[in-house]
């Protein structure tokens, strides 16, 4: 099967969805089909042609259009209506909606296939008619989450006949999972460094929690706009030492990073679905995690770790003492967050529901 992946969000970004996206086109491309990504250029050092793993990448302009002249837009216009009439795609996979759904709007006429549109977050308020569009357009629409896929919904409520939740489930960890550390507890921050995903509030809880577990480190990987104020905040509480920012980690690296933590913190302000949550869980690792969201749906509450509803830092560090306090009530926790990611969320399993989604919109768009 040839497949458009049409992701403004890719390799080599830095993020969930780019995370997702990357290893559901090599898994895919592995059962052999033939993938051809449409992606964003967000560097002039990014060629704009290149192959990846044995994937085609065409690399556009693709979420500016607005700082564009028109001459611009409509080179990007030409190019995308030649990848279509070249590559000629059975389906086309919009993962993750953006701005550069308007590049596909405008050349839809360029080849016509089925449209699958994968919600992977939410939308400002500006987009909003954009996204409806794809959503109106598109002939199957999954959501990452219950949560995202209920706003989409919402938007536009023809899709719900035509919708469904497919959850990125999560590779096997390379490294076996180590028991819990408690001489010292560690706690892990993993994400991107931006407002919504509220490492502020992890730095604040960390100081409250110091000050009666003395021996306790919290580490920060990612990286983003708010690590600057995030280590000057650090130096501000007297935290440098024990707080370390370890800036963006490979992805292959993560599994080993977790095996060294006791509990890692997800206090987002909105949260799609929760990759940190269930890349956590996979290695048993409860997680203390902002009740937003996807995140309901990866945590359950006091079995597999805490869901918070409350954005005091006070009341996090309470409950975080709390789980230190009883190490072995926290393994168990962390033991059953791992049969239940094995259960929920396994890779194959993400990769089979996909493969199977596909084969079924292009049986029916064949038979019209």
């Amino acid at each position: 099967m040839r497949i458009l992946f049409w992701s403004a969000a890719f390799w080599p970004g830095i993020g969930g969805v780019q995370s997702v996206g990357g290893r559901l086109v090599r898994s895919l491309s592995d059962r052999g089909h033939t993938i051809h990504v449409v992606a964003e250029q967000t560097s002039a050092r990014i060629p704009l042609q290149e192959t990846h793993e044995g994937v085609a990448i065409t690399r556009l302009p693709l979420t500016w259009r607005e700082r564009q002249g028109l001459d611009a837009v409509a080179d990007v216009v030409r190019t995308v209506r030649e990848v279509k009439t070249g590559f000629q795609p059975d389906l086309v996979h919009i993962h993750g909606t953006s701005d550069s759904d308007f590049f596909h709007h405008a050349t839809a006429s360029a080849h016509r296939a089925p449209l699958l549109v994968t919600l992977h977050g939410l939308w400002p308020r500006e987009r909003q008619a954009l996204v409806r569009r794809t959503l109106e357009a598109a002939d199957w629409v999954v959501g990452c989450s219950q949560a995202v896929l209920d706003e989409g919904r919402r938007l536009v409520p023809a899709i719900a006949t035509r919708s469904c939740v497919l959850y990125a489930g999560t590779m096997p960890p390379v490294t076996p999972s180590r028991p819990l550390p408690f001489d010292p507890p560690r706690l892990l921050f993993l994400g991107r460094l931006s407002p919504e995903k509220g490492a502020d509030l992890a730095l604040e809880a960390f100081a409250h929690v110091a000050e009666r577990v003395p021996a306790l480190e919290l580490l920060v990987a990612g990286d983003g706009g708010e690590r600057g104020p995030l280590e000057r905040r650090a130096a501000e509480l007297g935290l440098s030492e024990k707080i370390r920012f370890l800036g963006w980690v490979d992805p292959k690296n993560v599994s080993g990073l977790l095996n060294r933590v006791t509990l890692v913190l997800v206090p987002s302000r909105q949260e799609a679905f929760g990759q940190a949550a269930l890349e956590a869980a996979t290695v048993g690792r409860p997680v203390v995690a902002s009740a937003v969201g996807g995140l309901p749906e990866i945590v359950r509450h006091r079995e597999t770790g805490l869901l918070l509803d409350s954005r005091s830092a006070q009341t996090w560090a309470d409950e975080i003492v709390r789980l230190l306090e009883c190490p072995e009530a926290v393994a168990d926790m962390g033991r059953r967050a791992q049969a239940d990611a094995r259960t929920r969320f396994d890779w194959t399993a993400t990769v089979d529901a996909t493969e199977a989604l596909y084969v079924r919109m292009v049986q029916a768009f064949a038979e019209g």
